[in-house]
């Protein structure tokens, strides 16, 4: 974190909790105007590429009840 992040983070937090609050929300929204990156561009193609062979039959899709009880399995929870 540079020193003048860490100085803003320090100011911000000395504001009231409503202040903080308006804060993120423009910070936030800042955020939905900022360019894709190459990574969010090939996720993006990547997911579009998916939807397509799900939607053309090319692939099936996976019922969530196996998916989460899959996970639950591999990470070792009990249900």
């Amino acid at each position: 974190m540079s020193p003048q992040l860490k100085e803003v983070e320090n100011q911000a937090l000395l504001l009231p909790v409503t202040d903080r609050e308006i804060l993120v929300q423009v910070l936030v929204h800042s955020l939905d105007n900022a360019p894709l990156t190459d990574i969010d561009e090939a996720w993006i193609q990547e997911a579009e590429k998916r939807y397509r062979d799900f939607k053309d039959g090319t692939t099936q899709g996976i019922p969530g009840d196996r998916i989460f009880a899959d996970l639950r399995r591999e990470l070792g929870w009990q249900s």
